[in-house]
């Protein structure tokens, strides 16, 4: 289902992500892609694909933004993020960045349906009970993405992985694919 289902969507919407590379290409001369270190299936690191919709040095930013934010652990989400560049603000709300993850579900590291990937900080961070997240592969949408994206606590998106991974059935991720792409359509609740 993986397979077969990202390499028909990287066909579909590869004209799509031609011209958001050069939309981010001419925007500021950088690069087009931003790979981050994510922990996947049981506990492995792998380095997950986005478009880059920040500016150039936004790592080296982050440490001040959470200390602006008071920000304590969990996921750390700004709504009017200054590092975000304005193609990036567009690409962000309809979750256009995440389409070069299709590429980590062909190479098996992420599936189409799951929890998200988390970073490897957030994953230290994690209680015992919340790391059975990890027994499964890691997911380009997935239940809490669909119940609320960013306007949830880091307790509540917890709770509907794990919700998610305890009883996943491919009725409930087919399920799930149809309410992304309402969610993602209304662009509602992701910054």
């Amino acid at each position: 289902f993986d397979v077969i289902g990202s390499l028909t969507l990287l066909i579909v919407f590869s004209p799509v992500m031609l011209a958001i590379a050069l939309r981010i290409k001419f925007h500021d001369g950088d690069t087009v892609l931003f790979a981050q270190t994510r922990v996947g299936r049981n506990a492995r690191t792998f380095s997950c694909l986005k478009f880059r919709t920040m500016v150039p040095n936004a790592e080296e930013l982050l440490a001040a933004l959470h200390a602006a934010a008071g920000y304590s652990g969990g996921l750390f989400k700004m709504e009017d993020d200054p590092r975000i560049t304005s193609p990036g603000r567009t690409l962000r709300k309809y979750s256009l960045d995440e389409l070069p993850q299709l590429i980590n579900v062909l190479r098996g590291e992420m599936s189409l349906v799951g929890p998200r990937p988390n970073l490897v900080h957030e994953v230290a961070q994690y209680e015992k009970h919340m790391t059975r997240r990890l027994r499964v592969r890691p997911g380009m949408t997935g239940l809490w993405q669909v119940s609320g994206r960013a306007n949830l606590s880091w307790e509540e998106a917890i709770r509907l992985d794990l919700y998610y991974v305890d009883n996943w059935s491919m009725l409930q991720d087919i399920n799930i694919l149809i309410k992304t792409f309402r969610v993602i359509t209304a662009g509602s609740g992701a910054y």
